[in-house]
């Protein structure tokens, strides 16, 4: 990621879709356990709706998201402008120009802890806990009144959060080290 933000702030994303920085959020949805079951599915689009109120969100929809909303009769209200599937560049400027990231990706909450950008992670669990302990990822849950009560924290409370220790991009030289001494030893 850090590679290639210098590359993604030269898209035009932002203009394309007429955002200006930090003034909206940005929504992914995929995991089955989500999008799966179609009364799961509505409710987290109802809560979004409630969190639309507050500030605009880009949802680019994942393919297979977009087939079990049109599947299952399930309308995203206009306040949450739903869009096509971004490529990597395009999506790392509109993530790290948002003002907050509702997600279930493993991999994006931890991107948004390395931007320090806030993310409700819309899951019930993770398997990437230092996001929660150390970064901007809060746990939110999977359903209505958990993830509003995560929105109100982060509102309340913005969690700071900061780097983790070993995510500094050196960790090939910290195994090639561990490697060559462990070698050497015989």
């Amino acid at each position: 990621m850090r590679l290639n933000l210098q590359k993604a702030r030269q898209s035009d994303i932002l203009a394309r879709l007429g955002a200006a920085a930090k003034s909206y959020g940005l929504v992914t949805l995929h995991r089955p356990s989500n999008v799966d079951d179609p009364a799961q599915l509505a409710e987290i689009i109802e809560t979004l709706l409630t969190i639309a109120g507050e500030v605009p969100l880009y949802f680019p929809a994942h393919p297979r998201t977009r087939a079990r909303l049109k599947d299952n009769k399930i309308e995203v209200p206009l306040r949450i402008q739903l869009i096509d599937p971004l490529g990597y560049l395009d999506f790392l400027r509109l993530m790290s120009e948002s003002s907050v990231v509702l997600t279930d990706s493993g991999g994006i909450q931890e991107e948004t802890t390395a931007l320090g950008i806030p993310c409700l992670n819309l899951r019930d669990n993770t398997e990437r806990p230092v996001t929660i302990e150390e970064g901007t990822n809060i746990l939110a849950g999977t359903r209505k009144n958990s993830i509003l009560a995560a929105w109100a924290e982060m509102k309340r409370e913005p969690k700071a959060g900061r780097i983790p220790k070993y995510w500094d991009g050196n960790a090939a030289a910290r195994c090639l080290e561990v490697l060559r001494a462990y070698l050497s030893s015989g």
